[in-house]
C-alpha cells in the first residue's frame, strides 16, 4: 500500500465557477446570500437557501415578463413598458392577488366601464329595423286620417 494519493481533493482548475452557474440560475446566488446575512433576517443562513430564493425570483420574473410580453404583442408593440407589466398582472388572478399592495410606476389604471353604461345589445339589425318601424307606424308620403268626422280626436 502506497501513502501516495490524490488525498481527496481535485485540483483546482484556473476558471472558478459560480453558485448561479452551479445551480443553472440566471439570478445572482452570491449576492441574494450576501444580502441575506446582511439584512439580519437570522443568525446564521444556510447554504442552499439563497439558491432556493434566487431560483424563485427567477421563476417570478420570467412569469411576469412572459405575460407581459404577450399584452406588449397583444398591442402590437415590440417593447415591453410599465404598461404592459401592469396589465399582465392585473389580469392574472394569482399575480394580482399576490401583488395586490403594488404600484407600479406609470402603469395606469384597468379599463374597466360599467355595464350600465353600455348600449344595449340588439338581437339582429333586420329585427331591429322592424321594431323600430312597427313602434312609429307606416310611412306614408302624405297624412290620411280614418276617423270619423264627429270624433273628438280628429284633427
Amino acid at each position: 500500500m502506497s501513502a501516495k494519493g490524490k488525498g481527496g481533493r481535485a485540483k483546482k482548475s484556473g476558471k472558478s465557477t459560480s453558485k448561479s452557474a452551479k445551480a443553472g440560475l440566471q439570478f445572482p446566488v452570491g449576492r441574494i446570500g450576501r444580502y441575506l446575512k446582511k439584512g439580519r433576517y437570522a443568525k446564521r443562513v444556510g447554504a442552499g437557501a439563497p439558491v432556493y430564493m434566487a431560483a424563485v425570483l427567477e421563476y417570478l420574473c420570467a412569469e411576469i415578463l412572459e405575460l407581459a410580453g404577450n399584452a406588449a404583442r397583444d398591442h402590437k408593440k415590440t417593447r415591453i413598458i410599465p404598461r404592459h407589466i401592469q396589465l399582465a398582472v392585473r389580469n392574472d388572478e394569482e399575480l394580482s392577488k399576490f401583488l395586490g399592495g403594488v404600484t407600479i410606476a406609470s402603469g395606469g389604471v384597468m379599463p374597466n366601464v360599467h355595464s350600465v353604461l353600455l348600449p344595449k345589445k340588439s338581437k339582429s339589425k333586420k329585427m331591429s329595423q322592424l321594431q323600430q318601424q312597427q313602434q312609429q307606424g307606416p310611412q306614408w308620403p302624405f297624412a290620411v286620417s280614418f276617423r270619423p268626422k264627429g270624433d273628438p280626436r280628429a284633427s
